[in-house]
């Protein structure tokens, strides 16, 4: 099977090398083109001797090369390592996060000089490596190869698509298997796009600006984190956004149960989430475009506002009673967030109150 193409023995375990690609797949062609034949032999331990027999017919024409001058690019080829270094420091922080997950460096160095001067890039060499970096840093996108070693593409979208801390995340999957059965079974496996081998720079572009602008729309869906999402929304949700819904719904649960406790902190809700600060902060980030502490702090004062409009208790109350020990600073977050002080929701009431007919 040496020259059949991208093919990949099932004993790989212990392996250091991926499928054997589509190189020696392409030579044997040009050989067989040129009417010659190629063989191997191999020895464990000893070496591989790879054998190409050429016809000599004389029978082309003469022609002098004598004086003909060949150019040979003197561009260095660009380290992988040196991208996972500079192409994240290079840009802000608001650009949008990428994981390649790609075991050729080739295709690794491609894929970087096409995505690193718009998006921040970090990369993983393997199936498994790249679902241990995905959960780590949940990135905005992630671009895969499905034929890899140890975990192949499917199964790193297969994993990712089903697990609540990255369920969010889009995944193009990259193959030169491009029959349309591949293509299904990635879009099985939740692929939110499926890319040929090779493809055009700006195909790829598109297709990662369009799944990000994708992702912020949902930030509509989930804009308040406070307000329960109706019943009939939630049953009717595509199925993409079933684990979506689902978190949403747990943390606004563990917000109720715990907003008017004064110690309740990002690090305590990580444990009550049962997720990392950099997880929550970036899946959340990603679903609503708000901090942690924005959300904790949005859901005590929506709590404040409803005490305030129900009348009996002053503003210092209401601050305790929404987990805040310092009056002032609830305050000037009230201000902050609904355009006036908490007094005016209360003098609002009042004289509500008492224009109201018995």
């Amino acid at each position: 099977f040496l020259f059949d193409r991208f093919f990949q023995a099932r004993n790989q375990e212990h392996a250091k090398t991926g499928g054997t690609g589509i190189g020696l797949s392409l030579t044997r062609e040009l050989v067989k083109a040129m009417g010659g034949e190629i063989s191997v032999e191999s020895e464990i331990g000893k070496g591989t001797i790879f054998t190409v027999k050429l016809p000599i017919s004389n029978e082309a024409n003469f022609e002098n090369l004598t004086n003909r001058e060949i150019e040979i690019s003197k561009t260095p080829i660009l380290e992988t390592s040196n991208f996972s270094k500079t192409a994240i420091s290079n840009l802000p922080d608001t650009a949008p996060l990428l994981l390649l997950i790609e075991d050729n460096p080739d295709v690794v160095e491609y894929l970087a000089a096409c995505l690193k001067n718009k998006y921040r890039i970090d990369f993983a060499f393997n199936g498994r490596a790249g679902i241990e970096k995905a959960l780590e840093i949940v990135p905005d996108l992630i671009i895969s190869d499905v034929m890899m070693p140890e975990k192949d593409g499917f199964e790193v979208c297969d994993f990712l698509k089903n697990d609540g801390r990255t369920s969010h995340i889009p995944i193009v999957l990259l193959t030169a298997k491009a029959t349309v059965e591949d293509r299904i079974a990635g879009i099985r496996r939740g692929a939110d796009a499926y890319l040929a081998k090779p493809f055009r720079e700006e195909e790829l572009l598109v297709w990662v600006e369009k799944l990000i602008a994708q992702r912020r729309n949902l930030q509509s869906r989930y804009a308040k984190m406070y307000a329960e999402i109706p019943a009939e929304e939630t049953a009717a949700a595509p199925v993409e956004l079933v684990l979506e819904d689902a978190f949403i719904q747990k943390f606004r649960g563990v917000l109720e149960a715990n907003f008017s406790d004064t110690h309740f902190s990002v690090d305590a809700l990580c444990q009550k989430m049962a997720m990392s600060r950099t997880q929550i902060h970036r899946k959340l980030t990603a679903l609503t475009n708000r901090s942690t502490t924005e959300h904790i702090n949005a859901f005590r004062l929506e709590k404040a506002r409803q005490l305030l409009l129900a009348g009996g208790l002053n503003v210092s109350e209401v601050a305790f009673k929404v987990g805040f020990n310092d009056p002032k600073y609830f305050s000037r977050l009230f201000a902050e967030a609904f355009g006036h002080p908490p007094t005016s929701e209360r003098s609002n009431v009042g004289s509500k109150t008492k224009t109201k007919i018995p």
